[in-house]
C-alpha cells in the first residue's frame, strides 16, 4: 500500500524497522536512514523477509532530507531520530510533498524545554499543501494519548482527573543506564516538574512530588511526578480535565547517581571548553553511558504504563484504568530490544498503518488522540502490546 522510509538507527527505529518489516501487505517499500549507514545496514541484515533500503542522512538539513525524500518518493516519513531534528524533518517533509510521523515533540538543543507549540505551528502549511502530520505516537506520548481519547469516547461524558503513570519495573543489571537516549532521558528527568490543575500550569522542583503507587504484576514502585509532553496537548484537546499529571518510577540507585552527575556538572547541556575543543557535557556523558540498545540481551521484568481515570458518566463519578505490562524478554525474543524500545517502536509502526489505510489521514498537523482510538488499539495489541482495564477500583490517587 505505501513506501515508508524510517529515520534514526537505535533501539526504537530497530523496532520499527523490524515490525514494518512484518506487515508487508500494508508497507510495500522500506528505507532506513540515519546519519551512520552503517547502523542501517546491520538492522537491515537482520531482517530476512524483505529487503530494506538504506541510507545515510544528516537529519539536521533540510537539503539533504529533501535529496533523499526525492531520490526515494516516499509516502510516509517516520521520525524516530532525535526531538531536536522534528522541526528539519517536517520541513522537508512540506518541500518534498512527503507526510510525516514522530514520537516525541520538539525540544531546542539547548534548552531542556519541549513543548508542542513549535510543531503546531505547521498546521495551516501541512493543511494547505494537503499532507498529514502524526505527533507523539510512541507509547508516552502515543498509546497514553489514545488510551485518553478511548476511555472519552466509551466510558465518560466528562473526563475530570487524568494521571498517566510509567513504571518499568525491569532490572538491565547495570550500575546506571538509562533506557531511551541517555541525553534526551536525564535532560527530561532533571528539569522541573509540572501539571495541569484548574485552568492553569503548575511548577514542581525536579522529583519533589512521589508516592508509592501499585503496578499489575510488578507491585508498589515510588513514583514521581515530572512533565510530559502529552499533557499540554491532552489538557488541550480534553478540556473537562481539571487535573493532568505524569508519573514515573526511578530507583533509589538511579536517583543516587544523576544527583551525583548533576552536581558535578556532567548533566549540563551548555558548551566548555575541554583542552581547547568545545564539547557539552551530557553528549560526553552520553558516549561513555550504555548505549540503550544493547541493554536487551540480559533485561528482566516488565514494564508497565497506563492511565489512571476520574470522571462523570450518567451523573455519576466512575474511575478507569488502562494499561499495557511488557515484558522485556519477551521484546527481546521478538526484536532483539529492550521493553522502552519496543513500546515506544511498536505504536509508531500501528500508527503509520493507520495512516496507510486511510485511517488516520488528514490534512493538518495532529496529536494522535484527535483521530479515532478504536481502530488503533485493536490493531496496537495484535502487533504485540495488549491492553487491559478496570473499572471503579481505587485509584490510589
Amino acid at each position: 500500500m505505501g513506501k515508508v522510509l524510517i529515520i534514526g538507527a537505535g533501539g526504537v527505529g530497530t523496532v520499527v524497522a523490524k515490525k514494518v518489516a512484518m506487515n508487508t501487505d500494508v508497507f510495500t517499500e522500506i528505507m532506513l536512514a540515519s546519519r551512520t549507514k552503517s547502523k542501517c545496514d546491520k538492522i537491515a541484515s537482520e531482517i530476512k523477509n524483505v529487503q530494506i533500503k538504506t541510507a545515510q542522512v544528516d537529519a539536521d538539513n533540510v537539503e539533504e532530507l529533501v535529496a533523499l525524500f526525492d531520490s526515494f518518493k516516499p509516502e510516509l516519513v517516520i521520525n524516530v531520530a532525535l526531538p531536536y531534528q522534528d522541526l528539519t524533518i517536517m520541513e522537508a517533509c512540506l518541500r518534498s510533498s512527503v507526510n510525516y510521523l514522530d514520537t516525541a515533540n520538539y525540544e531546542p538543543l539547548d534548552e531542556a524545554k519541549y513543548e508542542y507549540s513549535w510543531q503546531w505551528a505547521y498546521q495551516e502549511r501541512f493543511r494547505e499543501a494537503g499532507l498529514t502530520a502524526i505527533l507523539g505516537c510512541g507509547f508516552d506520548p502515543g498509546v497514553t494519548s489514545v488510551y485518553t481519547a478511548y476511555a472519552a469516547k466509551h466510558h465518560f461524558d466528562e473526563i475530570h482527573y487524568l494521571d498517566i503513570v510509567d513504571c518499568n519495573g525491569g532490572d538491565h543489571h547495570k550500575a546506571f543506564a538509562t533506557n531511551f537516549n541517555p541525553e534526551i532521558n536525564i535532560r527530561e528527568i532533571t528539569q522541573k516538574g509540572k501539571y495541569w490543575e484548574n485552568g492553569q500550569w503548575i511548577e514542581t522542583e525536579p522529583q519533589e512530588i512521589h508516592k508509592g503507587l501499585t503496578y499489575p504484576n510488578i507491585g508498589v514502585r515510588e513514583s514521581y511526578l515530572l512533565y510530559h509532553e502529552e499533557l499540554e496537548s491532552l489538557v488541550k484537546n480534553f478540556p473537562t480535565i481539571k487535573r493532568a499529571r505524569f508519573w514515573m518510577t526511578f530507583g533509589q540507585e538511579y536517583l543516587t547517581h544523576l544527583r551525583v552527575m548533576q552536581n558535578i556538572g556532567m548533566t549540563r547541556i551548555d558548551p566548555i571548553m575541554y583542552n581547547g575543543v568545545e564539547i557539552v557535557p551530557i553528549q560526553f556523558l552520553k558516549a561513555v553511558l550504555p548505549n540503550p540498545g544493547d541493554l536487551g540481551e540480559n533485561y528482566t521484568g516488565e514494564t508497565s504504563i497506563g492511565c489512571r481515570i476520574r470522571g462523570i458518566r450518567d451523573g455519576q463519578e466512575h474511575t478507569y484504568y488502562i494499561w499495557n505490562n511488557c515484558s522485556h524478554e519477551a521484546a527481546y525474543k521478538e526484536t532483539g530490544t529492550q521493553g522502552v524500545s519496543y513500546t515506544t517502536g511498536v505504536p509508531a509502526t500501528v500508527g503509520a498503518m493507520m495512516f496507510m489505510k486511510g485511517i488516520w489521514r488528514k490534512p493538518g498537523v495532529f496529536n494522535v488522540e484527535e483521530f479515532d482510538p478504536d481502530p488503533f488499539l485493536e490493531e496496537v495489541a495484535k502487533q504485540g502490546l495488549p491492553w487491559h482495564e478496570k473499572h471503579d477500583i481505587d485509584l490510589e490517587l
